[in-house]
């Protein structure tokens, strides 16, 4: 179970954790969120999101959804990954979740290694998703929420496997890219997306 950083690390009041989800696929947005979590309201079970099963975590979801103070989602379009590159995409949807809370946090706790700008301080930490509470929490409801769209997006994309793999590049992802082509929603700044758009 994730705990958190002490207090010798972590000033007090009220902390943002911030993570994302998508940055690996090869289609599809990148999701962030922001969660403030309650001292008063705990919720255990909290983990890395990629460590639990698809019902725990939108059990856990629920929860969080109940009992943080506040939380917020972010994310950056196809075209914003493509013209921005991944990296700078992610630290964008990432300042849109923390702008979108309802207050300025007044700190925040990044999972990785770079930091977004922010209207308040902030942290890295390396592994943070597996390691402090309220970025597990982040990471759970980026999590969630991107799969939930990728399983709609299947519906409106069909052939590529997308509600199963998340726009993960799996076999059976590339072997679809190959036959089918890109969708609008593909990532055409990631490789193996360019060369199934040339036909290779």
């Amino acid at each position: 179970m994730a705990s958190q950083l002490t207090l010798a690390i972590t000033p007090s009041g009220r902390i943002a954790g911030i993570d994302e989800v998508g940055r690996g696929p090869l289609a599809g947005p990148v999701v962030t969120a922001a969660v403030v979590l309650d001292p008063a309201r705990p919720i255990a079970g909290l983990a890395d999101s990629k460590a639990l099963k698809p019902a725990r975590r939108e059990a856990l979801a629920l929860l969080i959804e109940e009992r943080a103070l506040a939380f917020a989602l972010g994310r950056a379009e196809v075209e914003e990954i493509d013209r921005l590159n991944i990296l700078q995409a992610t630290l964008l949807a990432m300042q849109r979740a923390v702008l979108a809370l309802p207050f300025v946090p007044d700190h925040a706790l990044v999972d990785g290694n770079r930091c977004p700008v922010l209207p308040c301080s902030a942290e890295a930490v390396v592994g943070g998703d597996g390691r402090v509470a309220v970025i597990s929490a982040a990471s759970i409801l980026a999590k969630v929420a991107r799969d939930r769209e990728m399983v709609a997006l299947d519906g409106q994309y069909p052939g590529y496997g997308l509600a199963g793999h998340k726009g993960y590049g799996t076999a059976a992802h590339l072997e679809a890219l190959r036959r089918l082509g890109p969708s609008p929603i593909h990532r055409y700044s990631f490789a193996p997306v360019r060369a199934a758009g040339r036909g290779e």
